[in-house]
């Protein structure tokens, strides 16, 4: 079996973010499904929820999510909200973006191909660097 590697090109835009976890924590406790259903899509929370310490994974995600925001240099408002980013999982469990409908007319705008992501955490710090490419 060979191995194959997301689609590379040239770099259109790049970003990252860094968070604390237990700022995302704090948000959840306070919040709670307030937050979670504004800011993570339902395939997003189905997997933090699953896992054993789901916080750094909600916070590796919201990470992710302002990485991406600063690709497009928008940031999250108008032209990209925060479910219009989601990260899943390929076949070797890297992780990748799906974005919706608002995100896909941005990327298209901006004359990119795909977005790549990298997420990293540990028990207090999770950050994630984002990239767009044309192929």
């Amino acid at each position: 079996m060979s191995l194959q590697l997301t689609p590379s090109g040239v770099l259109v835009g790049i970003g990252t973010d860094i968070i604390e976890v237990e700022r995302v924590r704090g948000v959840i406790e306070r919040q709670g499904e307030r937050f979670l259903a504004r800011v993570f899509t339902e395939e997003e929370r189905l997997y933090c929820a699953g896992m054993t310490h789901p916080y750094k994974h909600y916070a590796a995600r919201f990470a992710a999510k302002e990485a991406v925001s600063k690709c497009f240099s928008t940031g999250i408002g108008a032209e990209l909200g925060w479910r219009s980013v989601s990260i899943y999982h390929g076949e070797r469990h890297q992780p990748l973006v799906r974005l919706d409908e608002r995100g896909e007319a941005l990327l298209r705008r901006v004359g990119a191909t795909h977005v790549h992501v990298s997420l990293s955490h540990t028990e207090t710090i999770a950050m994630a660097v984002a990239a767009l490419v044309r192929a």
